[in-house]
């Protein structure tokens, strides 16, 4: 059984067929065959993967079963020409319908893209399927009173000669498509010992189960990522011994396929690779649909790709488990507008999901969940399962590299293509890439005159930044270039993949001293950060990588150098104060604001008046509040009684902190608890009643707040 789900929900080689309601005439009944029967045989033109010869045999026998059909009809819908056998012969076409049914769903799954290569894997249960259904086609027409409808005898002779067809006809696995196994698992062997196959071989095994073009190869690699999903979701099918070893193979001939991607039939599709990664064209067409942005497929509160998403009561979209694990906290607000959720009821967003689909198509990426323990595994932390898939990583890994070094202008093109989605789709990949050489190649594309080839260069490079020996290659070597793309980046796209590399790579703090020491790195991102051509999502990334630079001191002052302080303080007065994009605002300046040099920048510039204001607003999320306190907490600290005294003057201050108290998810109950505790102790020492004051409070009383 084959456990991935299509586009309607149905699970390929299952045939969830619906019974004819028991009060169906028989002349309705007869119409829906016919009808049935005619949506089956428009499979006729289409190239079956498996089993050829003997879908086209029975195809055959389903046209001869309309012509018996269309001549019954004619008869019974004669007035009372029909009568006696009215029951039986229901109770006949009924069966009859189911089967079709499910013949359909079978020619369906047998034609369709996707699931070629395994269908032709799982040839003999095809086979067992196709055989049962035919002879239930036999044992359902001999059930019918064929003597009692006043036929033609040529219809009669039809009748029983189809009946002795299917009742005889015995499917077995086709000599081709045994042949064809043979190839593919003698191909795998091979794989796994990371020996290259020959490719003529490999050419033969796609023509014949209808794998022609680079995007063919796309949607078998989703389908097989999600059949493994689905695989490890079975709680039923984990206690079955052969549950690991349909893993196995599913996992293999994800290797061979995306083996065959890389190349062998990426050498015949160039126009299939240059649509894939035109990002600003292909991906803006399929993925604005109803107003939808690319950013906005991913999950507010992870700020992963949606997997599953779903619509909360306040209308905002968020991947279900993250919501699920947000709710079961106790958590009873909306993350984004933190409003009090009336219903905690989880709605499936079908159009977010189709638009999450096509992006993942076009772009070459599997997207599964798999559950291990309380966790959510994604595909990205998927280890390939079987020898064979390991070894057809390892030898893509070679032939892309050896491209970059060796191959011609469009040979390059084509290659550094490849390794962007190899590097995007499992953490595997990046590290036979890394091992194979792939880096300093990269690198070097990183000049090339041709934007497209510098983009590909660079989303590769960013995918690469996540790999521990690929972070130290790339600082080691690339450090430079890469802030210089950042800066003078031929397109938006490869700038805003630079800001993210360096993101990556500041995570190790020796390298963020480095990235620091530039004097164009900080201020290439507060460029972004600043510019009215970038969208909030290209400013949150740019602020990511602001912060991961502040986790080495040294940077502090580098950031206020490069007008960090005015910069945010003018994208938060012209900001929806309920978005993400504000939170990270406030949660840099908090950081900034850790030293007293961040924040007298912040309060001689109105940041305290600009904070409390934001603090004090009804329509923000618990994430502004928090960031908005561990900011305002700072500047107290830093900052002395003159700031406490603003808080104090301010009514709406101690409610809003009594508020962040109150829903402590976040982790800003402490802080808030804290300015509480200084606003109290402030005016206990206005009026008298306590002679000692917090030693905090005595401290940068030089600092004008308002």
């Amino acid at each position: 059984m084959i456990h991935t789900k299509t586009g309607s929900g149905r699970r390929i080689l299952t045939f969830p067929a619906v019974q004819p309601c028991e009060s169906i005439s028989i002349v309705t009944l007869l119409d829906s065959l016919i009808q049935l029967a005619g949506d089956i045989l428009t499979f006729k033109s289409k190239r079956f993967s498996t089993n050829k010869q003997s879908f086209r045999e029975t195809l055959r026998r389903i046209q001869n079963l309309v012509l018996v059909f269309e001549e019954i009809r004619i008869r019974v819908g004669t007035p009372r020409r029909y009568f006696h056998h009215d029951s039986a012969a229901v109770l006949s076409l009924k069966e009859i319908h189911v089967i079709f049914q499910k013949l359909k769903f079978l020619v369906e799954d047998c034609t369709g893209d996707g699931a070629r290569l395994c269908m032709m894997m799982n040839s003999d249960q095809v086979s067992d399927h196709l055989r049962v259904l035919t002879r239930s086609i036999s044992t359902s027409l001999g059930a019918f009173p064929v003597a009692s409808v006043d036929l033609p005898s040529e219809v009669n002779d039809l009748v029983d000669l189809v009946v002795r067809q299917t009742r005889k006809f015995g499917v077995e696995p086709e000599t081709n498509d045994i042949r064809v196994m043979s190839s593919v698992n003698r191909i795998l062997a091979l794989f796994s010992n990371r020996v290259s196959p020959d490719p003529d071989e490999i050419n033969l095994i796609l023509d014949y189960v209808g794998i022609r073009k680079w995007g063919d190869c796309v949607k078998e690699i989703n389908f097989l990522g999600e059949e493994i999903a689905a695989e490890r979701l079975d709680e039923k099918k984990k206690k079955k011994k052969n549950s690991n070893v349909r893993v196995e193979l599913l996992s293999s001939l994800m290797g061979f396929i995306c083996y065959c991607r890389c190349v062998i039939l990426r050498r015949m599709e160039r126009d299939d690779h240059h649509h894939h990664h035109n990002v600003d064209d292909s991906v803006k067409d399929q993925d604005l649909i109803r107003g939808l942005k690319v950013e906005d497929l991913l999950c507010p509160i992870s700020l992963e790709i949606m997997m599953d998403p779903v619509v909360i009561e306040t209308g905002h979209t968020y991947d279900r488990s993250s919501i699920t694990k947000w709710i079961g906290s106790g958590n009873i607000t909306c993350p984004k507008t933190g409003k009090t959720l009336a219903s905690t009821d989880l709605v499936d967003n079908v159009s977010v999901r189709r638009v999450i689909y096509k992006h993942c198509r076009t772009n070459g990426i599997v997207l599964t969940s798999i559950v291990v323990g309380r966790r959510r595994k994604t595909q990205d932390d998927v280890v390939p399962e079987s020898l064979a898939a390991k070894g057809a990583a390892k030898l893509i890994a070679k032939f892309l590299t050896s491209e970059l070094l060796n191959g011609g202008e469009e040979m390059i093109y084509r290659a550094v293509r490849e390794i962007r989605v190899q590097t995007k789709t499992s953490s595997f990949n990046r590290s036979c890439l890394v091992k194979a050489g792939a880096v300093s190649p990269l690198l070097r594309l990183l000049t090339s005159g041709d934007s497209k080839v510098q983009e590909n260069a660079m989303a590769g490079i960013l995918n690469l930044s996540k790999h521990v020996t690929g972070k130290s290659k790339i600082v080691g070597e690339g450090l430079k270039i890469i802030v210089e793309i950042l800066n003078e980046g031929a397109k938006t796209e490869t700038r805003l993949y630079a800001a993210s590399a360096l993101f990556y790579l500041s995570s190790v703090e020796d390298y963020s001293k480095l990235i620091g020491e530039n004097q164009d790195s900080i201020s290439g991102l507060m460029k972004i950060v600043k510019g009215e051509d970038y969208g909030g999502s290209a400013k949150r990334n740019a602020l990511l990588a602001v912060m991961g630079l502040l986790m080495q001191s040294d940077n502090h002052w580098r950031v206020l150098a490069a007008g960090a302080v005015p910069i945010l303080l003018d994208l938060l007065r012209s900001e929806d104060t309920s978005g993400e994009l504000t939170a990270d605002c406030l949660a840099t300046l908090a950081k900034l604001a850790e030293y007293p040099d961040g924040t007298i920048g912040v309060i001689r510039r109105g940041g305290l008046k600009l904070a409390v204001k934001v603090l004090s607003s009804s329509d923000v999320s618990p994430a502004v509040k928090q960031h908005c306190v561990g900011l305002i907490l700072n500047l107290c600290l830093n900052g002395g009684r003159d700031v406490v005294g603003v808080l104090v003057k301010n009514s709406l201050v101690m409610g809003s902190l009594y508020t962040v108290l109150s829903n402590g998810e976040y982790g800003g109950s402490k802080k808030a608890s804290a300015l509480i505790r200084m606003i109290h102790e402030f005016q206990e020492r206005k009026t008298g009643s306590s002679g000692s004051v917090d030693p905090s409070l005595q401290r940068g009383r030089f600092v004008h707040a308002w």
